[in-house]
């Protein structure tokens, strides 16, 4: 059942994403602001995710993960609703960097945790506590490897 969830999933994320001129009501009309923290981008994800500007967050991740950097943190801590097309923008975007050599870790809030752990997902996306706890792991100084390591 979870590999049809995942298989699922993984289809969908392939389709085509929303353009870029839709968004929610809570992202600025400036885009997502990304803060470089010790040489990584962090991408603030918004306060709620859905169809309305899930389109617009897959492209700002995209772009952020394809600029030259090999980390990129996704800081959802904010977050309180991410719908499926929310969790395939983020899934999509980790996807592209690994078969690029490069990852996208997640700082999910405690109600994205839940929906990543209820469908599978926080096994696909490395997840951790805080952005420190992140950046720990992608100079592995933790001296573990793989997902993250915090669950």
């Amino acid at each position: 059942m979870l590999q049809a969830r995942i298989c699922a999933l993984h289809a969908a994320s392939s389709a085509p994403a929303e353009p870029a001129a839709v968004r929610g009501a809570d992202m600025p009309d400036d885009g997502f602001p990304i803060e470089l923290v010790a040489g990584v981008p962090v991408l603030a994800a918004p306060d709620e995710i859905d169809i309305t500007n899930a389109g617009a967050l897959g492209s700002a991740l995209l772009n952020a993960a394809g600029n030259g950097h090999r980390t990129l943190v996704v800081d959802m801590s904010r977050t309180q609703f991410c719908d499926v097309s929310g969790l395939r923008a983020v899934l999509a975007t980790g996807q592209r960097a690994e078969a690029e050599g490069r990852e996208v870790l997640v700082i999910p809030s405690a109600a994205v945790a839940r929906v990543l752990a209820l469908t599978g997902m926080d096994r696909l996306i490395p997840c951790f506590t805080s952005i420190a706890d992140a950046l720990l792991q992608r100079s592995g100084l933790n001296g573990e490897t793989g997902r993250g390591s915090d669950k």
